[in-house]
């Protein structure tokens, strides 16, 4: 692919509504487009109306035909002795039982998102977004696909073939990394499902359960390493076929790419590249 760029823009001046939308199809986002975004607004720059002015932006880019569709992460319902990772601090072991029985139970149309940015929020909170309902790996889409997309989520599948990015596949949805790197690409995580003997763990967390109201689920599902996936997208992104479109929008460098390609190469990568230990 061909690197877009719109005209230069002055990093101190914020940038307008009619600016970003022109930078975003420059870079090649284009009506009609199923795009999942992750995005650093703090890499943007100043935009006049903030996070509201670029999902704006995006839907007016994408069009009354595209569908825009954010990763709104819970990890913070998770199980107290993981909250060194999922949270950043320890409770003693004493409190962990307390916490499984009163942890607020996961609610898609209230719970927020956790430590994913102000976007997948301003997406989530409008009028018509709806969410998969996953309670600790979900996703928010606005537009016509939103529903064939969120829905089916099962409980016991973060991020593989009974999840949204799997449905992303199947509509050749595009991945636009908004000032952001390989490192927070959620669709390398499809791929790891699909590494023979890839290693899983337990997961616990707080589920609302129809007439069985509040209660704690545990599963299995993949034991996920997002650490090699800085150099597997810049493997992919160096192929000749060049699959991968650079561009700025304001202050930030953008990835663009068509996720269904990109997840079959990572499979690929992944299967010659992971250590033997973690499969």
């Amino acid at each position: 692919m061909t690197t877009g760029i719109a005209r230069p823009h002055s990093p101190s001046a914020p940038l307008g509504p009619d600016e970003l939308v022109a930078q975003l199809r420059a870079l090649g986002v284009r009506p009609g487009d199923t795009v999942l975004v992750h995005a650093s607004l703090g890499a943007v720059g100043p935009v006049y109306g903030g996070a509201r002015a670029v999902a704006d932006s995006l839907l007016e880019a994408l069009g009354a035909d595209g569908t825009l569709v954010v990763y709104t992460q819970t990890p913070d319902n998770s199980d107290p002795s993981r909250w060194p990772v999922t949270r950043g601090y320890a409770v003693p072991a004493k409190q962990w039982p307390r916490l499984r029985a009163t942890l607020p139970a996961f609610d898609p149309e209230r719970t927020p998102s956790y430590g994913v940015g102000l976007l997948p929020e301003e997406v989530r909170t409008r009028p018509g977004a709806l969410r998969s309902g996953h309670p600790q790996s979900s996703f928010a889409a606005l537009g016509p696909a939103a529903a064939q997309i969120t829905a089916g989520h099962a409980l016991d599948c973060h991020l593989g073939e009974s999840s949204p990015l799997a449905r992303l596949e199947e509509l050749n949805a595009r991945i636009l990394l908004l000032g952001v790197d390989f490192s927070v690409c959620t669709a390398f995580h499809l791929a790891e499902y699909r590494v023979p003997g890839q290693s899983t763990r337990l997961y616990g967390c707080a589920v609302t359960d129809g007439p069985r109201g509040r209660r704690w689920h545990r599963y299995r599902d993949v034991d996920f390493d997002a650490s090699v996936f800085p150099t597997l997208g810049d493997s992919y992104a160096s192929l000749p076929e060049r699959p991968v479109t650079r561009g700025r929008v304001g202050a930030a460098d953008c990835l663009l790419l068509d996720l269904a390609p990109a997840v079959a190469y990572a499979s690929k990568w992944l299967i010659e590249h992971r250590p033997s230990s973690r499969r």
